[in-house]
């Protein structure tokens, strides 16, 4: 008799944003004359930048020439743009990172899911931020990591909490804990974390011969110089963290799908005995039983950011969307709400103080406005909502003026 694996049973019925779809859809169905605007799923809406475009052509190009012609490339990534990626986003700001220690994805997304497979199933003791995006849970679920789900959290799972209190950045935590998960900038919040908080994080990790997953797939935000980019700016950092980073919100790759994860050569983690096992090793043994690369004309396009060209692009278009934030904090702040975010993120995080799907429905309903609510990420979710900068201008525009109306 084929079994099923069990755990997915712990799992809610549907992911969050297969809740807020099916919310959207009945309504858009009830109402096709009522356009929506959608501020809630963090997707892109600009144009890939031109050097991007130029480049992905260029591949093409040169895969239909015989000569030039390329078929399975290396699954790790092309040299050209994991040595791009080891100059520009790491050792020019001081983290000493190699090109060979970075495996080239087609997505953040996919790397934080995938990344457990290589650590223990039983008696793994998880952190995991509270909101949180979806995936670092979930994931773990299926794999066994956890108990069964009591009043909306997962028995076996240490929950940092993220409160108005620490300023939605979570604490560490009392007790020794393995595989810890942070994401800065933050997916929900838009809060960051300072180079003392992550120092902290690090010198925690060490003491308990843990490793720390870091998401940064929104660090092209980052407009304060004193917040970190990355986690190997902290000293020590390479020797307990594995970093994932996206050209999802970078670039505009949401739809061409192209990201890195960085596992450092001197980062272990131990057998049942207390052996030491090199992680970069075990990764790139699942990375290359699992997976084939990323296509050729993506990465060419992936590297084309890297150039002058493409960093002035890059940076106008971040730019962009973090002016629809600046717009929608000014906005969210004068109808009364606390928030955080939209300065170094492309998220708002309101502080509704009321029931989240309910201001969810609320502004779908009498705004045509699709947020994200907060309790889909947790359960210090509650009473918030996110609000995403990802769209036009003309669209952010018309919906802040619909959600005063909605809200007066």
């Amino acid at each position: 008799m084929i079994r099923i694996n069990e755990n997915y049973l712990k799992l809610k019925a549907s992911y969050l944003f297969s809740d807020i779809a099916k919310r959207v859809t009945a309504f858009t169905t009830a109402n096709p004359d009522k356009p929506v605007i959608r501020l809630g799923i963090g997707d892109v809406t600009e144009p890939l930048p031109q050097v991007c475009i130029d480049a992905l052509k260029s591949g093409a190009e040169e895969l239909a020439n015989r000569a030039t012609f390329k078929g399975y490339g290396p699954e790790q990534g092309y040299a050209f743009l994991r040595d791009l990626i080891a100059q520009h986003d790491y050792k020019a700001r001081g983290a000493a990172i190699e090109a060979d220690e970075i495996f080239v994805s087609d997505g953040s997304k996919c790397d934080c899911g995938n990344i457990q497979e290589i650590f223990a199933t039983e008696g793994l003791k998880l952190a995991i931020p509270d909101p949180v995006y979806p995936v670092y849970v979930d994931t773990n679920v299926m794999a066994g990591r956890t108990g069964a789900n009591l009043d909306g959290r997962y028995a076996g799972i240490t929950y940092l909490e993220s409160t108005p209190a620490n300023g939605y950045v979570p604490a560490i935590p009392p007790v020794a804990t393995d595989l810890i998960y942070l994401c800065f900038p933050n997916n929900p919040t838009g809060a960051v974390a300072t180079r003392e908080q992550l120092t902290a994080w690090v010198a925690y990790a060490k003491a308990n011969r843990a490793i720390i997953l870091f998401d940064s797939a929104y660090e092209a935000y980052i407009r304060d110089p004193k917040i970190p980019h990355s986690i190997y700016e902290i000293e020590g950092a390479r020797d307990v963290a594995i970093e994932f980073r996206s050209f999802s919100k970078t670039a505009g790759f949401t739809g061409t799908r192209c990201a890195y994860t960085v596992v450092p050569k001197s980062l272990v983690a131990y057998d049942q005995a207390g052996n030491a096992h090199p992680v970069h090793a075990l990764w790139n043994r699942r990375h290359t039983t699992k997976f084939n690369g990323v296509s050729y004309p993506v990465q060419k396009a992936a590297a084309a950011i890297y150039s002058d060209a493409g960093k002035a692009q890059v940076k106008a278009m971040t730019d962009f969307y973090l002016a629809n934030a600046a717009l929608i904090r000014e906005a969210v702040k004068k109808l009364g709400f606390s928030c955080i975010g939209g300065d170094n993120a492309p998220y708002i995080w309101v502080n509704t103080g009321t029931d989240s799907w309910a201001f969810f429905d609320k502004l779908l309903n009498e705004a045509q406005v699709v947020c994200t609510p907060g309790a889909g990420f947790g359960k210090c979710g509650e009473g918030h909502v996110r609000i995403s900068a990802f769209n036009s201008r003309e669209n952010v525009e018309k919906a802040l003026t619909r959600i005063a109306a909605a809200l007066k």
